[in-house]
Protein backbone atom coordinates (compact mmCIF):
# COMPACT_ATOMS: atom_id res chain seq x y z
CA UNK A 1 0.00 0.00 0.00
CA UNK A 2 1.78 3.12 -1.31
CA UNK A 3 2.12 6.30 1.16
CA UNK A 4 0.88 9.82 0.93
CA UNK A 5 2.71 11.64 -2.13
CA UNK A 6 6.21 12.74 -1.35
CA UNK A 7 6.14 17.05 -0.83
CA UNK A 8 8.59 17.48 -3.58
CA UNK A 9 6.64 15.04 -6.44
CA UNK A 10 3.40 16.86 -6.78
CA UNK A 11 1.38 18.26 -9.66
CA UNK A 12 0.70 22.05 -9.24
CA UNK A 13 2.41 25.43 -8.79
CA UNK A 14 4.52 26.92 -6.50
CA UNK A 15 4.92 30.67 -6.29
CA UNK A 16 8.81 31.29 -6.26
CA UNK A 17 11.03 34.54 -6.53
CA UNK A 18 8.23 36.09 -8.69
CA UNK A 19 6.94 33.81 -10.58
CA UNK A 20 4.39 30.46 -10.70
CA UNK A 21 7.13 27.33 -11.41
CA UNK A 22 5.90 24.04 -12.15
CA UNK A 23 6.06 21.87 -8.63
CA UNK A 24 8.87 19.77 -8.89
CA UNK A 25 10.69 22.46 -10.37
CA UNK A 26 11.17 24.48 -7.21
CA UNK A 27 14.47 24.26 -5.48
CA UNK A 28 16.86 25.47 -4.10
CA UNK A 29 20.94 25.06 -4.04
CA UNK A 30 22.41 22.64 -1.37
CA UNK A 31 24.52 25.97 -0.12
CA UNK A 32 21.38 27.91 0.73
CA UNK A 33 21.89 29.66 4.12
CA UNK A 34 18.68 28.16 5.89
CA UNK A 35 19.50 25.21 5.30
CA UNK A 36 22.96 25.55 7.20
CA UNK A 37 21.78 28.25 9.63
CA UNK A 38 18.49 28.20 10.00
CA UNK A 39 17.72 31.59 8.78
CA UNK A 40 14.23 31.45 7.30
CA UNK A 41 10.62 32.70 8.80
CA UNK A 42 7.77 30.90 7.97
CA UNK A 43 3.90 31.46 8.09
CA UNK A 44 0.75 28.83 7.86
CA UNK A 45 -2.58 30.26 7.06
CA UNK A 46 -5.51 27.98 6.56
CA UNK A 47 -7.57 28.71 3.05
CA UNK A 48 -11.68 27.80 4.07
CA UNK A 49 -13.63 27.83 0.46
CA UNK A 50 -10.92 29.61 -0.78
CA UNK A 51 -10.48 32.27 1.28
CA UNK A 52 -7.70 32.55 3.29
CA UNK A 53 -8.30 33.49 7.51
CA UNK A 54 -6.40 36.04 8.63
CA UNK A 55 -4.20 36.43 5.67
CA UNK A 56 -2.75 40.15 6.40
CA UNK A 57 -2.37 39.28 9.97
CA UNK A 58 -0.05 36.45 8.44
CA UNK A 59 1.90 38.57 5.99
CA UNK A 60 2.72 41.31 8.55
CA UNK A 61 3.75 38.88 10.86
CA UNK A 62 6.01 37.37 8.21
CA UNK A 63 7.81 40.28 7.29
CA UNK A 64 8.22 41.37 11.43
CA UNK A 65 9.75 38.33 11.95
CA UNK A 66 11.88 38.32 9.11
CA UNK A 67 13.21 42.22 10.41
CA UNK A 68 13.64 40.06 13.91
CA UNK A 69 16.66 37.75 12.26
CA UNK A 70 17.69 40.82 10.69
CA UNK A 71 16.72 40.43 6.82
CA UNK A 72 13.54 42.40 4.68
CA UNK A 73 11.44 40.37 3.04
CA UNK A 74 11.44 42.27 -0.41
CA UNK A 75 7.82 42.53 -0.59
CA UNK A 76 4.96 44.41 0.81
CA UNK A 77 1.90 42.93 3.05
CA UNK A 78 -0.92 43.61 0.24
CA UNK A 79 1.68 41.76 -2.06
CA UNK A 80 2.11 38.75 0.03
CA UNK A 81 -1.59 38.37 0.59
CA UNK A 82 -1.96 38.86 -3.60
CA UNK A 83 0.95 36.03 -3.87
CA UNK A 84 -1.46 33.72 -1.66
CA UNK A 85 -4.31 34.29 -3.23
CA UNK A 86 -2.67 33.86 -6.65
CA UNK A 87 -1.04 30.36 -5.62
CA UNK A 88 -4.67 28.91 -4.25
CA UNK A 89 -6.19 29.95 -7.62
CA UNK A 90 -2.98 28.42 -9.43
CA UNK A 91 -3.61 25.11 -7.95
CA UNK A 92 -7.55 25.36 -7.77
CA UNK A 93 -7.82 24.55 -3.95
CA UNK A 94 -10.41 25.60 -1.91
CA UNK A 95 -9.81 24.32 1.77
CA UNK A 96 -5.97 24.01 1.73
CA UNK A 97 -2.71 25.03 3.76
CA UNK A 98 -1.09 28.04 2.55
CA UNK A 99 3.19 28.20 3.30
CA UNK A 100 4.86 31.48 2.79
CA UNK A 101 8.55 31.34 3.71
CA UNK A 102 11.19 33.94 3.42
CA UNK A 103 15.12 33.22 3.83
CA UNK A 104 18.65 34.13 3.39
CA UNK A 105 19.94 31.98 -0.21
CA UNK A 106 23.43 30.33 -1.54
CA UNK A 107 25.56 33.48 -2.08
CA UNK A 108 27.42 33.29 1.42
CA UNK A 109 27.80 30.54 3.77
CA UNK A 110 29.09 31.59 7.16
CA UNK A 111 28.01 33.20 10.10
CA UNK A 112 27.65 36.45 8.18
CA UNK A 113 25.37 36.73 5.61
CA UNK A 114 24.76 40.20 4.54
CA UNK A 115 25.57 39.82 1.15
CA UNK A 116 22.70 36.72 0.65
CA UNK A 117 19.95 37.65 -1.40
CA UNK A 118 16.64 37.27 0.44
CA UNK A 119 14.12 34.46 -1.35
CA UNK A 120 10.00 34.57 -0.82
CA UNK A 121 8.08 31.34 -1.72
CA UNK A 122 4.54 30.61 -1.11
CA UNK A 123 3.02 26.83 -1.44
CA UNK A 124 -0.52 25.76 -0.88
CA UNK A 125 -1.52 22.49 -0.60
CA UNK A 126 -5.03 20.29 0.54
CA UNK A 127 -5.09 19.49 4.10
CA UNK A 128 -8.00 18.93 6.51
CA UNK A 129 -8.12 18.69 10.25
CA UNK A 130 -4.47 18.50 11.93
CA UNK A 131 -6.23 16.12 14.31
CA UNK A 132 -9.07 13.60 12.76
CA UNK A 133 -12.43 15.25 14.18
CA UNK A 134 -13.49 12.16 15.77
CA UNK A 135 -10.46 12.43 17.70
CA UNK A 136 -10.74 15.95 18.59
CA UNK A 137 -14.42 15.65 20.23
CA UNK A 138 -12.95 13.48 22.57
CA UNK A 139 -9.90 15.17 23.43
CA UNK A 140 -6.49 14.53 22.14
CA UNK A 141 -4.14 13.02 24.49
CA UNK A 142 -0.45 15.00 25.53
CA UNK A 143 2.48 14.11 27.10
CA UNK A 144 4.73 16.25 28.71
CA UNK A 145 7.85 17.41 27.08
CA UNK A 146 11.76 17.16 27.92
CA UNK A 147 13.01 20.10 25.93
CA UNK A 148 11.73 23.49 26.89
CA UNK A 149 10.92 26.96 25.25
CA UNK A 150 13.79 29.31 25.54
CA UNK A 151 14.43 32.26 28.06
CA UNK A 152 13.49 35.35 25.04
CA UNK A 153 17.43 36.64 26.06
CA UNK A 154 18.65 33.45 24.27
CA UNK A 155 16.69 33.11 21.35
CA UNK A 156 14.46 35.60 18.98
CA UNK A 157 11.30 34.15 20.62
CA UNK A 158 8.91 36.33 18.95
CA UNK A 159 9.69 35.51 15.49
CA UNK A 160 8.29 32.33 13.45
CA UNK A 161 11.55 31.57 12.73
CA UNK A 162 12.43 27.84 11.41
CA UNK A 163 15.01 27.48 13.80
CA UNK A 164 13.06 27.19 16.43
CA UNK A 165 10.62 24.49 16.00
CA UNK A 166 13.68 22.43 15.85
CA UNK A 167 13.11 21.37 19.66
CA UNK A 168 8.90 21.04 18.38
CA UNK A 169 9.50 18.05 15.62
CA UNK A 170 12.23 16.13 18.84
CA UNK A 171 8.99 16.47 21.00
CA UNK A 172 6.38 15.81 18.33
CA UNK A 173 7.73 12.96 17.73
CA UNK A 174 8.77 11.35 21.09
CA UNK A 175 5.21 11.62 21.53
CA UNK A 176 3.64 9.83 18.75
CA UNK A 177 6.37 6.94 19.53
CA UNK A 178 5.20 7.03 22.92
CA UNK A 179 1.35 7.09 21.33
CA UNK A 180 0.40 10.66 22.18
CA UNK A 181 -1.12 13.40 19.77
CA UNK A 182 1.63 16.07 20.96
CA UNK A 183 3.55 17.39 23.90
CA UNK A 184 3.10 20.42 26.11
CA UNK A 185 5.71 22.42 26.44
CA UNK A 186 7.05 24.24 29.67
CA UNK A 187 9.21 27.18 29.50
CA UNK A 188 12.75 28.12 30.71
CA UNK A 189 11.45 28.90 34.07
CA UNK A 190 9.27 25.50 34.67
CA UNK A 191 5.93 27.32 33.56
CA UNK A 192 3.07 26.20 31.02
CA UNK A 193 4.32 27.74 27.56
CA UNK A 194 2.39 25.91 24.56
CA UNK A 195 2.13 22.71 21.97
CA UNK A 196 4.79 21.66 19.63
CA UNK A 197 2.77 23.77 17.37
CA UNK A 198 -0.43 25.42 19.33
CA UNK A 199 -1.01 27.51 22.47
CA UNK A 200 -2.55 25.92 25.07
CA UNK A 201 -5.50 26.92 27.16
CA UNK A 202 -7.00 25.71 30.51
CA UNK A 203 -10.60 25.77 32.38
CA UNK A 204 -11.41 26.18 35.97
CA UNK A 205 -14.44 27.20 37.92
CA UNK A 206 -16.10 28.77 34.45
CA UNK A 207 -12.91 30.88 33.98
CA UNK A 208 -10.70 30.10 31.22
CA UNK A 209 -6.84 30.42 31.76
CA UNK A 210 -4.14 30.87 29.40
CA UNK A 211 -0.06 31.37 29.63
CA UNK A 212 1.22 34.59 29.23
CA UNK A 213 3.15 34.49 25.69
CA UNK A 214 6.30 36.23 26.88
CA UNK A 215 8.81 33.58 25.73
CA UNK A 216 6.85 32.06 22.37
CA UNK A 217 4.01 33.58 19.71
CA UNK A 218 0.89 35.04 20.48
CA UNK A 219 -0.97 33.19 18.40
CA UNK A 220 -3.06 34.23 15.60
CA UNK A 221 -5.86 31.65 16.29
CA UNK A 222 -5.38 32.36 20.14
CA UNK A 223 -6.38 36.13 19.71
CA UNK A 224 -9.21 35.11 17.67
CA UNK A 225 -9.96 32.31 20.53
CA UNK A 226 -9.64 34.73 23.11
CA UNK A 227 -12.12 37.28 21.26
CA UNK A 228 -14.64 34.83 20.82
CA UNK A 229 -14.28 33.18 24.43
CA UNK A 230 -14.67 37.35 26.00
CA UNK A 231 -18.35 37.75 23.09
CA UNK A 232 -19.46 34.89 24.98
CA UNK A 233 -18.82 36.47 28.08
CA UNK A 234 -16.05 33.91 29.65
CA UNK A 235 -13.67 35.52 31.58
CA UNK A 236 -10.07 34.99 30.25
CA UNK A 237 -6.90 35.84 32.02
CA UNK A 238 -3.39 35.76 30.64
CA UNK A 239 -1.13 34.16 33.70
CA UNK A 240 1.61 32.55 34.80
CA UNK A 241 0.65 29.22 35.04
CA UNK A 242 3.15 26.48 36.76
CA UNK A 243 3.10 22.64 36.05
CA UNK A 244 1.84 21.86 39.60
CA UNK A 245 -1.19 23.50 38.78
CA UNK A 246 -1.97 20.99 35.66
CA UNK A 247 -3.88 18.88 38.06
CA UNK A 248 -6.66 21.71 39.25
CA UNK A 249 -8.33 22.13 35.75
CA UNK A 250 -11.21 20.54 34.41
CA UNK A 251 -10.80 21.43 30.52
CA UNK A 252 -8.22 21.99 28.60
CA UNK A 253 -8.12 22.95 25.17
CA UNK A 254 -5.76 23.57 22.31
CA UNK A 255 -5.54 26.72 19.36
CA UNK A 256 -3.83 27.42 16.03
CA UNK A 257 -3.72 27.57 12.58
CA UNK A 258 -3.27 23.99 11.96
CA UNK A 259 -4.97 23.04 15.20
CA UNK A 260 -7.82 25.15 14.64
CA UNK A 261 -9.32 24.38 17.98
CA UNK A 262 -8.91 21.45 20.06
CA UNK A 263 -9.79 19.73 23.08
CA UNK A 264 -7.45 17.71 25.41
CA UNK A 265 -8.26 14.92 27.42
CA UNK A 266 -5.15 13.78 28.80
CA UNK A 267 -1.60 15.68 29.58
CA UNK A 268 0.39 12.93 31.21
CA UNK A 269 -1.10 12.02 34.37
CA UNK A 270 -3.61 13.98 34.34
CA UNK A 271 -6.97 13.53 33.33
CA UNK A 272 -10.07 16.07 31.42
CA UNK A 273 -13.31 16.08 30.17
CA UNK A 274 -13.78 18.27 27.09
CA UNK A 275 -16.91 20.56 28.43
CA UNK A 276 -19.02 23.04 27.21
CA UNK A 277 -16.90 25.90 26.97
CA UNK A 278 -14.31 24.12 24.90
CA UNK A 279 -17.13 22.68 22.47
CA UNK A 280 -18.79 26.14 22.41
CA UNK A 281 -15.37 27.90 21.46
CA UNK A 282 -14.90 24.94 18.52
CA UNK A 283 -17.98 25.86 17.23
CA UNK A 284 -17.72 29.15 17.14
CA UNK A 285 -14.28 29.20 15.61
CA UNK A 286 -15.42 26.75 13.19
CA UNK A 287 -18.54 29.37 12.01
CA UNK A 288 -16.06 32.01 11.87
CA UNK A 289 -14.09 30.08 9.76
CA UNK A 290 -16.12 28.03 7.34
CA UNK A 291 -18.50 30.03 4.88
CA UNK A 292 -20.85 26.77 4.77
CA UNK A 293 -21.17 26.94 8.43
CA UNK A 294 -21.76 30.59 8.58
CA UNK A 295 -24.80 30.24 5.68
CA UNK A 296 -26.22 27.32 7.51
CA UNK A 297 -26.31 29.38 10.53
Amino acid sequence: MSGPTPFNDRDGFIWLDGKMVPWREANVHILTHALHYGSAVFEGVRAYGGEPFKLSEHSQRLKDSAQILDFEVPYSVAEIDQICRDVIAANKLSDCYVRPIAYRGSEQIGISAQATKIHLSVSAWEWGSYFPMEQRLKGIRLTMAKYRRPDPATAPSKSKAAGLYMICTVEKHRAEKAGYADALMLDWRGRVAECTGANVFLVKDGVIHTPEPDCFLDGITRRTVIGLAKKRGYQVIERAIMADELKDFSEVFLTGTAAEVTPVSEIGEHKYKPGQISETLLNDYMAMVQPSRKAAE
